[in-house]
């Protein structure tokens, strides 16, 4: 099995930034100290699924720094544990993406409390909970599959195949996002959104349509209900990763 990639990132490579990687190294990943520089860190991100910012103190990185790490954790949805002092971490978390932040810590770091959160972050990660939750809901089940199949490397994947089976599955589970067809007999699109909103308990979901009639009259008809977006059904595979991958980023 591959192992998870984790940079440590810091002015210095100390003796206590070394007991740091060997703490993730006993919980099985491979950990590399990278210089707290933009160039360096660039150089080092590929595979990369959690950065550690280790800061002594005076070791506040640069605004230039902080800019390129909270647009890398964006891009690649790397998640950050940041190590300093209150007054330092507090410049750091106003100004990167709180919901990509793990842990924070102070000095000196509790070793074994360390490790420990590691090895948990690595377990939420191999279970898909850091992942977005997508239901996809069509009559055609085929055109269900295909998206599933898009989708489920990157998404935590559900289908339902009416818009009655939808709302019974909400009742029971939560999700970050709802594709929904426009066009489905009994219940329609627009009347299981009317339901969602009508719900204290879905009314917040975002929903996005599926359609498949692209002119203007039809597409108005979309826009009137005010849904998160609409795609067509003709979109491509790399198209609707791209769109999906802006509206999370846009929305996290």
């Amino acid at each position: 099995m591959k192992k998870e990639k984790v940079i440590l990132i810091g002015a210095k490579e100390t003796f206590i930034v070394r007991v740091l990687m060997k703490n993730i190294c006993d919980v099985g990943a491979l950990c590399s100290f990278v210089p707290c520089r933009v160039d360096a860190i660039n150089s080092s991100l590929e595979d990369v699924s959690l950065m550690i910012l280790y800061m002594e103190d005076g070791s506040l990185p640069s605004g230039e720094v902080i800019h390129f790490l909270a647009d890398k954790m964006l891009e690649k949805d790397i998640h950050l544990i940041i190590v300093g002092q209150k007054q330092d971490v507090d410049v750091i978390i106003d100004r990167v993406p709180n919901t990509l932040i793990y842990k924070l810590y102070s000095r000196p770091v509790n070793n074994a409390e360390f490790e420990k959160d590691i090895e948990a972050f690595f377990k939420k990660k191999s279970s898909d909970e850091f992942k977005k939750s997508i239901l996809i809901v069509d009559d055609d089940t085929h055109y269900l599959s295909m998206v599933r199949e898009w989708l489920k490397d990157k998404y935590k994947v559900s289908m339902a195949n009416s818009g009655l089976q939808a709302i019974k599955w909400l009742g029971k589970n939560k999700v970050d996002l709802i594709l929904l067809d426009y066009e489905m007999p009994v219940t329609s699109g627009p009347q299981v959104l009317e339901m969602l909103r009508s719900d204290a308990e879905t009314k917040d979901i975002p929903v996005m349509f599926l359609t498949g009639k692209s002119d203007k009259k039809s597409v108005m008809a979309v826009v009137e209900l005010k849904p998160e977006g609409y795609f067509l059904k003709s979109i491509q595979k790399d198209e609707l990763h791209e769109k999906l991958d802006e509206y999370f980023i846009q929305h996290k």
